[in-house]
C-alpha cells in the first residue's frame, strides 16, 4: 500500500547541484526508514543515504560531505540534496521505504529518477 514517487532528476555538470524528491503515500515516516539507492549500467544497485525516524542519517562513503537527506513529515517527502557531482554519480536513483516485519523486513520501490553528470 506504499507508494513513492521520485522527481528531480536531470542532467547537471560536474560540480553542479541537483536536488530530488520523493513523495510518499499516507504517513509512514513513524515506522519507516527511508533511503535513497542509486544503480548505474552494469553495476549493483547501492544504498546512498538513509534517514529513520528522528535525525538519525547515514552515508556510503562515497557522498559524505556532498549529499545530504532530508525529510519533511508534514509532506510526507524525503529529499536528497546533491552538490559537488561528480560523473561518478551518474545512475538511476531509487528512493526506498523499508520496516522490519517480526524477523524479516519488508522494502518498497520508487521507479526511479536519472542523473546524469556530464560536461
Amino acid at each position: 500500500q506504499v507508494q513513492l514517487v521520485e522527481s528531480g532528476g536531470g542532467l547537471v555538470q560536474p560540480g553542479g547541484s541537483l536536488r530530488l524528491s520523493c513523495a510518499a503515500s499516507g504517513s509512514i515516516f513513524s515506522t519507516y526508514a527511508m533511503g535513497w539507492y542509486r544503480q548505474a549500467p552494469g553495476k549493483q544497485r547501492e544504498l546512498v543515504a538513509a534517514i529513520i525516524s528522528g535525525d538519525i542519517t547515514d552515508y556510503a562513503d562515497s557522498v559524505k560531505g556532498r549529499f545530504t537527506i532530508s525529510r519533511d513529515n508534514a509532506k510526507n517527502t524525503v529529499y536528497l540534496q546533491m552538490n559537488s557531482l561528480k560523473p561518478e554519480d551518474t545512475a538511476v536513483y531509487y528512493c526506498n521505504a523499508a520496516r522490519k516485519w517480526g524477523p524479516a523486513t519488508i522494502n518498497y520501490w520508487g521507479q526511479g529518477t536519472q542523473v546524469t553528470v556530464s560536461s
